[in-house]
């Protein structure tokens, strides 16, 4: 169970982002609005440059969106979702990527700044729902509770909104997009974390640190875009560090506290 202080901030930043949420549906429609008063008067311009001829056209139409998984059960990147048949909740629609390259920075710990690169193209669904989290700040202020560093087993896990695997946004989603295979994740891939189905993935993600390989039986797992520059610093300062109490998978906590401060995305242009 997390800790009390967690729980509070975890609701917090659920409603904020929930908040956040209905401002940019408040702002859609109020383009979507104003589209339709600019269409409205350009419609009311032509009609009084045609005059009659509107008028006999409108009565003749009168009728007419746990975890990465190893060769075990317990060695796997896992978000903390339940199992489910389908999607859950507001699932951000997978139109917001638009089938493109997105680029921007994560940010740990103030100092240790990533370059990452997602991919509309062949995970629409998981890049837009980066995107949107993105956007809205829910990863500001979250922990990077899972570290792996082990033989074939390298990630640091990342997105739960109490920042110790579980919480989310309110929603799960699938389906699994882009997933490897074989089972490989090559260094510096980021994919989703997700439970025991393939609409489970929620607001978690994992940052492969080296090359590892996920047995690829099980599913696999989403991959969504890479890290582009700074995985060295994020190796240094944190993976080399250790972990502070590894599981049976060799996963754990890590020694050097790992908190997201800061996020950026934008289409490629």
């Amino acid at each position: 169970m997390a800790p009390k202080n967690q729980s509070r901030e975890a609701r917090e930043r659920l409603r904020l982002y929930q908040a956040r949420q209905g401002l940019h549906e408040r702002q859609r429609r109020r383009r979507v609005r104003d589209n339709v008063i600019g269409a409205g008067a350009l419609v009311l311009v032509a009609a009084l440059a045609t005059g009659s001829q509107l008028v006999h056209a409108s009565t003749r139409d009168d009728d007419r969106a746990s975890t990465p998984a190893s060769a075990t059960s317990t060695a796997t990147p896992t978000a903390s979702a339940s199992a489910t048949a389908g999607n859950t909740g507001d699932v951000p629609s997978k139109r917001i990527a638009q089938g493109t390259t997105w680029t921007g920075t994560l940010t740990l710990n103030k100092d240790i700044r990533l370059g990452i690169e997602l991919d509309g193209a062949k995970a629409p669904q998981a890049a837009s729902v980066e995107i949107d989290l993105i956007r809205k700040q829910f990863y500001e202020g979250t922990k990077c509770h899972r570290l792996a560093d082990s033989t074939g087993f390298h990630f640091l896990q990342c997105g739960s909104a109490n920042g110790d695997g579980t919480g989310d946004a309110g929603f799960q989603y699938g389906p699994l997009e882009n997933v490897p295979s074989d089972g490989t994740y090559a260094k510096g891939t980021i994919a989703i974390a997700r439970g025991a189905t393939p609409a489970s993935q929620t607001t978690q993600f994992f940052i492969v640190t080296d090359d590892t390989t996920l047995d690829p039986s099980t599913g696999g797992y989403t991959v969504v875009g890479k890290v582009t520059s700074g995985l060295s610093d994020l190796v240094s300062k944190v993976t080399s560090k250790g972990i502070a109490d590894a599981g049976s998978d060799g996963s754990g906590e890590p020694k050097v506290a790992t908190e997201i401060t800061g996020a950026t995305i934008a289409e490629q242009k």
